[in-house]
C-alpha cells in the first residue's frame, strides 16, 4: 500500500488544468480561480487623502498656536481641493483628498474653531494623519496569482481598481456515482436490507463547496452493465469522475474492474484508515477517482487526498496544509495505518468521538476537525496532536 503522502504526490504529479476559461463580472467571481495574475493598474488611493476628520494645515505656518488659524475651504470625500492659501488651514473630513500645499491634519479633537478660525491645541508631527497615494497599492504592483480562488477581500481588491470583469477557470465538472444495490434515496420509503445514500449528499456538498460543477449520474446498481454505462457517460460529459462504493475486493464491487475494461487503475489500496481501499486511474481518458462505499471513509479520503487533486485539476496552486498543533485529551493506539481521528475542539483540548468506525458518519458532524496519527504512533493523554481544522481543508 502506498502511503498517504506517496499517493497525493502521485495524484499531483499526474494532475493538469482540465477546467477552461472564461470572463465574468466581479460580482459572481466569489470562490472562482483567477485565470491570470492580476497586476494593479492604479494607485489606491489615488491622491494624499486624511485620514480623520480634522484640519489640514502647512505645519510650519502654525508654530504660534495661541492665535486661531483661518479656514479657507472645507473639503468633504469625493469633493476636489483647491491648492492651500498661505496661513490658512482647511476644514478636512475623513477621505477626503489633501489640498495642494497641506502637509498636515489636525484630528478635530486637539482643535477648536473660533472667530471664522481655528485654534490648535496640540500640534502633531509632520505628516500626521495623512494616507499617502498608492499607500494600499500601487499601480504595476502584482496583487493577486494566478491559481488565486478569490475570497471575499480578494473581490474587493480588484474591485478597488475599478476591474468589473475577470478572467477566472470554468467550474470544473466532476460526475459523481453511488454504487450498491442497499441504496435509496431520502424520501423514499424504507425497506428491508435498504439504506439512505449519505455519500452522495456529503459528495455533493464537498465538491460545491469546492467551486466544482457536479455532474450527478444517481445510483448504479451492483451490475457490470450499468456500471460501465454511466461510467461511459461520465467520461464524456465530465472532466473528473467520482465513484463512491465497488473498489473493494467483494463479489459485488464491480467499479474498480470496470474501469480497468475502460481505462486504467494507477493506484489502489492506501496505508489510511479508513478509507483504505480508495482508487485512481481513469476511465476512456478522464480521471478517476475511487472512493470505498463508508461514509466516513467517503469524507476523509476526498478531504484528505482528494482535495489536492481537485484543486490541481482547477488551476489552484498546490499549498500544503500545515496542520494545527494542539493537545489531545485522550489515547488511541497506532495502527500500521495513517489514522484520521475524528475529534472536536475544547478551550481545553481535543476531544475524541468514542466510535472511530468509517460507518459512523455522526463523528463527522459532531466535531470539528480531524486528527492525523502517525503509523506506529499512539497518542497519549496530553500529547501534542496534528489537528486539521475543517476550515483548513474548505
Amino acid at each position: 500500500m502506498l502511503s498517504v503522502s506517496e499517493a497525493v504526490a502521485h495524484l499531483l504529479e499526474d494532475s493538469r488544468i482540465l477546467a477552461a476559461t472564461e470572463q465574468i463580472n466581479l460580482m459572481e467571481s466569489l470562490g472562482r480561480v483567477l485565470a491570470d495574475g492580476m497586476l494593479a493598474v492604479i494607485d489606491v488611493p489615488p491622491a494624499d487623502n486624511s485620514a480623520m476628520d480634522g484640519y489640514a494645515i502647512r505645519i510650519a505656518e502654525c508654530s504660534d498656536q495661541k492665535k486661531p488659524i483661518p479656514l479657507s475651504q472645507r473639503i468633504a470625500a469625493g469633493h476636489p481641493p483647491q491648492a492651500l492659501q498661505a496661513g490658512t488651514a482647511a476644514r478636512i473630513f475623513t477621505g477626503a483628498e489633501i489640498p495642494p500645499g497641506a502637509d498636515t491634519v489636525v484630528m478635530q479633537e486637539h482643535c477648536e474653531e473660533s472667530g471664522g478660525g481655528v485654534l490648535i491645541h496640540q500640534l502633531p508631527p509632520p505628516g500626521a494623519n495623512i494616507r499617502p497615494r498608492g499607500q494600499d497599492v500601487r499601480s504595476g504592483q502584482q496583487m493577486l496569482p494566478a491559481g488565486q480562488r478569490l475570497r471575499a477581500q480578494d473581490v474587493g481588491l480588484l474591485a478597488s481598481q475599478g476591474i468589473g470583469r475577470v478572467m477566472v477557470r470554468k467550474r470544473l465538472r466532476v460526475a459523481v456515482l453511488s454504487t450498491g444495490d442497499e441504496l435509496i434515496e431520502p424520501g423514499a420509503a424504507s425497506a428491508p436490507g435498504k439504506i439512505y445514500n449519505s455519500n452522495r449528499y456529503t459528495l455533493h456538498g464537498l465538491l460545491r463547496g469546492w467551486g466544482c460543477q457536479v455532474i450527478d449520474l444517481g445510483i448504479a446498481p451492483d451490475q457490470v452493465d450499468a456500471i460501465t454505462t454511466l461510467m461511459k457517460r461520465a467520461a464524456a460529459e465530465a472532466d473528473v469522475i467520482v465513484s463512491s462504493g465497488g473498489v473493494s475486493v467483494g463479489e459485488e464491487d464491480h467499479v474498480k474492474a470496470v474501469v480497468e475494461s475502460l481505462g486504467r487503475i494507477d493506484l489502489w489500496r492506501i496505508a489510511i484508515r479508513p478509507g483504505k481501499p480508495f482508487a485512481f486511474g481513469n476511465v476512456l481518458g478522464t480521471p478517476f477517482l475511487g472512493l470505498p462505499g463508508n461514509p466516513v471513509s467517503v469524507f476523509v479520503t476526498l478531504l484528505i487526498i482528494g482535495r489536492p487533486y481537485l484543486f490541481a485539476c482547477q488551476g489552484i496552486a498546490h499549498k500544503e496544509v500545515i496542520p494545527v498543533r494542539q493537545q489531545a485529551l485522550f489515547g488511541h493506539h497506532s495502527s500500521s495505518r495513517e489514522d484520521y481521528l475524528r475529534v472536536r475542539s475544547t478551550p481545553g483540548g481535543l476531544e475524541l468521538y468514542p466510535s472511530q468506525s468509517s460507518g459512523v458518519l455522526l463523528s463527522t458532524s459532531w466535531g470539528d476537525g480531524l486528527v492525523r496519527q502517525a503509523v506506529n504512533e499512539d497518542i497519549h493523554p496530553g500529547d501534542l496532536v496534528d489537528f486539521f481544522p475543517y476550515s483548513l481543508l474548505s
